[in-house]
């Protein structure tokens, strides 16, 4: 049985706004920065609760909320638009690492996450060693129905909104428990607060095709990425396609794919054992 590493979690002042820090393994010589995907309610413990207990004891494991999401800051006015947002990100990541002295760091992001991992890689190179990207944007392609719902939250959020959402997130219920609604009533509560809500739907207005776009990182500097890179991908996921996968894995330079059959977009939950030993072979075997 893997050993489970306590996690801690404070608050930072990173630049000007509040930071929301999860971390197990401080003190390990390399450090991991994991970074959530922009579903509602998305914060760094809902996506990686499994992942930094499991691998705390090799790594020093960093997960965090971005700002405007859980309990980080939520800037009023909110910015509008993804493109809008993605400079507070690109440097709320860089100065957690400053916070934390840290001066380089392996990377793994989710979906949203990866699209700014991606855009930390091109953005400050010199700070990341390998990235994981697990059902990434960044590239181009048409917002899928269920990305389109899941930006869209807010134009209706009921709870029978969000439970349909966690539909889409899982290929099988049983995975995560059989019990969706029961996942949707925990999260509900923290996705309609009021500042959650305030600069979620600033963040996606529709069109929200304009998101992904906005996302999206050249090519010719996707091409110049010189670390390993991981790509973890639910084939069944209908959030984001696997086909970004298939186009990164086309265009990074040393780069390798994973793809789980009979798994939808959340990979680290649905497949969490097996996501967690590809991160940990990843990061210290495959050199």
């Amino acid at each position: 049985m893997t050993t489970q590493t306590p996690v801690t979690e404070h608050d930072l002042t990173v630049g000007s706004y509040r930071t929301h820090v999860y971390r197990s393994g401080a003190g390990n010589r390399e450090a991991v920065l994991f970074i959530h995907g922009s579903g509602p309610g998305a914060n760094g413990w809902a996506n990686w609760q499994y992942a930094l207990p499991a691998l705390g004891d090799t790594f020093d494991c960093i997960a965090f909320d971005l700002v405007g999401f859980g309990r980080s800051a939520h800037p009023d006015p909110a910015p509008q638009g993804a493109a809008a947002w993605l400079p507070l990100w690109i440097e709320q990541s860089l100065g957690l690492l400053d916070a934390l002295n840290i001066s380089h760091a392996h990377l793994v992001g989710n979906s949203l996450g990866g699209a700014l991992a991606l855009h930390l890689l091109t953005h400050a190179p010199q700070r990341f060693d390998r990235a994981i990207l697990m059902g990434p944007i960044g590239v181009p392609f048409p917002i899928t129905e269920g990305l389109d719902g899941v930006w869209g939250f807010y134009d209706d959020p009921t709870l029978e909104r969000l439970t349909q959402i966690f539909r889409w997130f899982v290929f099988d219920p049983q995975h995560v428990g059989g019990d969706l609604e029961a996942i949707a009533r925990q999260r509900y509560g923290a996705a309609t607060a009021p500042e959650a809500a305030r600069s979620f739907a600033a963040m996606f207005p529709p069109p929200r095709q304009q998101h992904v776009d906005a996302l999206v990182v050249p090519e010719d500097a996707i091409a110049r990425i010189e670390q390993p890179v991981l790509l973890v991908h639910g084939r069944d996921d209908v959030i984001v396609p696997l086909d970004t996968s298939l186009t990164l894995l086309r265009q990074l330079p040393r780069v390798q794919l994973h793809v789980f059959g009979q798994c939808s977009h959340w990979v680290q939950i649905e497949q969490r054992d097996a996501f967690n030993a590809l991160v940990r072979w990843f990061l210290t075997v495959e050199r």
